[in-house]
């Protein structure tokens, strides 16, 4: 039997993708004007206006192998590694570990419930936290950016959400069979939602890769420690005189883009990869009673 769909259904699946169309391109137009920019003609690009849909004048990769001779770039690129695999890591495991424990019917579990909301209507500020970390003794550390990006309550809550999805079943089929909340947390109910705490991942690893104001408030003084982002922002800073020379070299010109490219093009890549593993949870966590 086939059938044919109604013509109101196919003028709307024809909007609809428009509408995703478009979308997507002007996601995607602002990368592509930096990548294109930054394969450019230096003293060509700076007399250019307007979007830039191919390199403008001849090709070239200076602005790459001009970043790449800067130590800071390196550097900046290992700390943002170190920075992403610890806040990701800390944060994935504070996110099982609270979301299990609101899901799970405890005396506090309201109370714990609130505690942890109110925060996200009513922040303190950067004054007080930068109080709670200095008092701490974690200002000019590493892990006072890894600590306050790890996780949030909103994350913590989607946590629970997913755990609370896992058939009640299925847990005590586990306790049962004589699981502890380890056992039964990671090797029952963990696989069953893993796709919710994959958002999660992917969510704190866009937020620290792309973190700076973080790193410049309390590792400022320390350029060992700084992130690609702010050697981003210090690049950019120093090229802004560049024509003011007597021979001012304008493949320089170049870096702003290059850099920006350099830092965001890994993300890009890894981004896929965790959404096999978003899909992946997704249908281990589709089977119902």
């Amino acid at each position: 039997m086939i059938e044919n769909k109604a013509i109101g259904a196919v003028i709307s699946q024809i909007i609809l993708t428009l509408i995703v169309a478009v979308l997507a391109l002007i996601c995607l137009l602002p990368m592509w004007h930096v990548l294109m920019s930054s394969i450019s003609d230096g003293f060509s690009l700076m007399s250019h206006t307007g979007l830039v849909l191919f390199p403008v004048g001849r090709p070239t990769i200076e602005g790459y192998s001009l970043i790449f001779r800067d130590a800071g770039v390196i550097t900046g690129y290992t700390n943002t590694i170190i920075y992403v695999i610890g806040t990701v890591l800390l944060g994935f495991v504070l996110n099982v570990l609270g979301g299990y424990a609101l899901s799970r019917k405890t005396k506090l579990k309201a109370f714990m419930i609130v505690f942890i909301m109110f925060p996200m209507l009513f922040g303190g500020g950067m004054i007080p936290t930068y109080m709670v970390v200095k008092s701490l003794n974690l200002v000019g550390t590493r892990f006072s950016i890894m600590l306050l990006e790890a996780t949030m309550g909103m994350f913590i809550i989607l946590g629970m959400r997913a755990f609370l999805s896992v058939p009640e079943s299925t847990v005590e089929a586990a306790r049962i069979d004589g699981a502890g909340h380890l056992q039964t947390m990671f090797r029952v109910m963990l696989p069953q939602c893993l796709g919710m705490f994959m958002v999660t991942v992917m969510m704190t690893f866009v937020a620290a890769w792309n973190s700076w104001l973080t790193a410049a408030i309390y590792v400022a003084g320390d350029r060992g420690k700084w992130p690609i982002q702010l050697w981003i922002n210090q690049i950019i800073a120093e090229n802004a005189d560049i024509i003011k020379g007597a021979n001012p070299n304008y493949d320089r010109f170049l870096i702003q883009f290059a850099v920006v490219a350099a830092a965001t093009i890994p993300m890009l890549v890894a981004i896929p990869f965790l959404q096999k593993y978003i899909e992946a949870g997704v249908l281990t966590g589709a089977v119902k009673e």
